[in-house]
């Protein structure tokens, strides 16, 4: 089972697999980020973001990650495998860290020990969209994060 530990000061963190275990923590953790500032999303109702979070865990492709502080789930990353020319990246699609803890380096230490996992299961790197001008662009930048300039999203 994946569990790797770092301790700051008095605390411990684990970095575990987002499974079904603690899949109602996360649920509450992911709307309770991005239900606020700055991002405000509304949701028709929790069941609306259980299946969001069961999507993603049924997709075989699927890589989900929780931090928890000691006993707390304090941030998640809900992503998957992409397969690319050069080998596997993992792709976050989802990434939040609790407001209480933001801004206390422990998303960047998440990031890092998602990193060391990845590249264990032979994934050579991390992609991922965020919005611009919002916080996360600035705290992915001082996460050793390169924008793409040739690269454009588009939808339809």
């Amino acid at each position: 089972m994946l569990e790797k530990e770092r301790k700051t000061m008095n605390d411990k963190l684990n970095l575990l697999p987002l499974d079904h275990d603690v899949l109602e923590a996360g649920v509450d953790l992911f709307i309770a980020t991005f239900s606020v500032e700055p991002w405000n999303d509304v949701y028709e109702s929790r069941d609306q973001v259980v299946a969001f979070f069961k999507h993603h865990m049924n997709n075989n492709y699927f890589i989900g990650y929780v931090l928890k502080l000691n006993d707390e789930i304090v941030a998640l990353s809900l992503g998957f495998q992409k397969p690319w020319i050069n080998g596997m990246e993992y792709y976050i699609d989802e990434f939040c860290v609790k407001k209480t803890v933001q801004k206390m380096g422990i998303g960047s230490q998440f990031l890092a020990l998602i990193e060391a996992d990845i590249h264990e299961k032979q994934m050579n790197a991390i992609i991922l969209n965020t919005n611009k001008g919002f916080p996360a662009e600035q705290f992915y930048l001082k996460n050793g994060f390169e924008p793409l300039e040739d690269i454009i999203v588009l939808a339809k």
